[in-house]
């Protein structure tokens, strides 16, 4: 039975024991003291719940797996082979630090965590609308340049949360960070409050806006005393750069003083609702009760500013953003959701935790440092294989996961994108920046679905329903993937004169990071005498089979 089935492969107890017994005697910390302690924290809880992790991933599959979750694509077959040939026993951080902090993949780098960012930022459909507030080309430009120059994420969160200027590129005084807010301002700031805990506090307030939360701390004064924060923070109309885009609008976002709605501005009160009718008032005060002064004049206190200040000495910052980036790399979080943390929703290693909060911050909130302990931890180069001695660790059935292997998940859209590009060398001949953006988001939009409600919900169909299966067996993007017309990937590759089995190795390594088995390299020998010795009619279906293949589609 073939592991893509996704049945848990069963061994004997015994041998289950002594590969988990194994793993964890080969984890090896690089003489990185951040990645030894997430070793010996993880490992407590396996111990804790008496289970025994996977063995370790091949180490192409390995690869995939970062190249995917650090620059958003499958590795070429180049890049493999190049990994191979380092035979050293730090060959995994030798990888991790070329994709971090070489030259050469330092403008991938930035793309994709430009799109992860824009996502969570933004949302895939944030500015793709016409006569939409936000200039998503201005998000990405703020993004892709933060993350080419590796800028240290406190600076990011102040830089989002206190923005002023144009958000267009091409606009005077343009600063695209103004785009975080510039859709959330409407209904006296109720989104840029809630987003702004969810995102960078992991704290989700949005109910709170009309009642006390039921399961935990937070009230309705907390939400509403958040909320006068943004009471200085206007969206307005701006002028068009020449040659601009007319289904945008060029918007400015501008700190004004703020009268209060008592209409005193020496003391800038709002009022808000309880369920029984009764109004209450509010002013600027923290979650951990630090207030500031009452006066809405911009000149005698900035609103804004003072919560950047607020946020980045919380001990949420930091540690919201290092649940965030674990769950993004091991697919699931400490907590569920990941931006949902606090007393009533206990994370799986609090300890954990709370060390890697401690770490962001004393490492100058360097994200790639983060990305870097994650990466090279034991958990993360586990095999996705499951082993009688883990079976129980299945968090699609609601257990907490304990990372005894890595946990199957889809690619994401932007990922199958950009790993059809390399996988079929078209990247090699792309445009630049802004075309790919805008080609990529144009396919993006088969695929997400924005609901209007209050939290600015979206959801996407590529997860495995039919307008997915649809796409991948017969849309434009695999239709051209594996054609055979003059100048295709298949047809310069039959034109190589490669013999039966090299082409076929080939187009394995560059789908799935690994060689046919033998049965497989049966099957497409078949193929090739099915269609008569041509071979690009015979790499044609077996191309095709593989990226229909879960072993192309899932990140494991």
């Amino acid at each position: 039975m073939s592991r893509w089935q996704f049945v848990p492969v069963t061994f004997g107890f015994v041998l289950a024991l002594a590969a988990g017994l194994n793993a964890a005697d080969k984890a090896e910390d690089y003489g990185i003291p951040q990645v030894a302690t997430i070793n010996e924290k993880i490992r407590l809880g396996w111990e804790d719940y008496g289970i025994s992790p996977s063995p370790e991933e091949v180490d192409t599959v390995w690869a995939r797996r970062l190249f995917l979750d650090v620059l958003g694509r499958v590795p070429s077959v180049d890049e493999l082979n190049e990994f191979q040939r380092d035979r050293s026993k730090e060959r995994k951080k030798n990888l991790v630090d070329k994709l971090l902090f070489d030259e050469q993949y330092a403008e991938e780098y930035a793309r994709n965590w430009t799109t992860i960012w824009t996502n969570v930022l933004i949302g895939r459909n944030g500015g793709t609308d016409n006569n939409s507030q936000i200039s998503r080309p201005g998000m990405q430009k703020y993004l892709r340049d933060s993350f080419a120059r590796n800028k240290p994420y406190d600076q990011m969160v102040k830089e989002l949360v206190t923005a002023t200027g144009a958000n267009t590129p091409g606009m005077p005084n343009f600063n695209g960070a103004v785009n975080f807010y510039m859709d959330k301002l409407e209904e006296d700031g109720v989104q840029a409050t809630a987003k702004t805990a969810q995102i960078f506090l992991g704290m989700q307030v949005q109910c709170t806006q009309c009642h006390n939360h039921p399961f935990n701390e937070w009230k309705q004064e907390k939400f509403w005393n958040m909320n006068a924060f943004f009471r200085q923070t206007r969206a307005q109309r701006g002028e068009m750069p020449a040659g601009g885009d007319d289904n945008m609008r060029a918007m400015t976002l501008n700190n004004v003083d703020f009268m209060g709605e008592g209409r005193n501005i020496n003391n800038a009160e709002i009022y808000y609702e309880l369920r029984n009718g009764l109004l209450k008032v509010a002013y600027p005060e923290f979650l951990d009760g630090q207030k500031i002064p009452t006066s809405g004049r911009v000149a005698e206190v900035n609103r804004r500013d003072e919560l950047a200040k607020f946020m980045i000495d919380s001990e949420s910052l930091p540690e919201a953003i290092a649940n965030r980036y674990w769950g993004h790399f091991l697919g699931y979080g400490f907590t569920k959701p990941v931006d949902d943390m606090g007393p009533h929703n206990r994370p799986t290693h609090p300890e954990l935790v709370t060390y890697l909060g401690t770490e962001v911050r004393g490492n100058s909130f360097n994200l790639k440092d983060l990305i870097r302990w994650i990466t090279l931890s034991e958990a993360y180069g586990l095999s996705s294989k499951i082993t009688k001695g883990n079976a129980l660790d299945d968090p699609t059935v609601g257990e907490p996961p304990k990372f005894s292997h890595f946990y199957l998940r889809q690619m994401q859209a932007e990922q199958l994108y950009e790993s059809l590009l390399v996988a079929t060398e078209a990247h090699k001949t792309r445009g630049n920046y802004e075309a790919q953006e805008k080609k990529k988001s144009e396919w993006m939009q088969q695929f997400v679905t924005a609901f209007g409600t209050d939290e600015g919900d979206e959801a996407t169909t590529f997860n495995g329903t039919i307008p997915q299966a649809l796409m991948m067996f017969n849309g434009d993007l695999v239709m051209d993937a594996v054609s055979t017309k003059q100048g295709s990937f298949i047809h310069r590759m039959a034109a190589e004169g490669r013999d039966g089995k090299e082409a076929i190795n080939h187009l394995y390594m560059a789908t799935i990071a690994r060689r046919p088995t033998r049965n497989e390299l049966q099957a497409a020998n078949y193929l090739i005498g099915v269609h008569k010795g041509d071979m690009a009619k015979a790499m044609q279906d077996v191309f095709w089979a593989l990226l229909n293949s879960n072993e192309f589609i899932l990140n494991h």
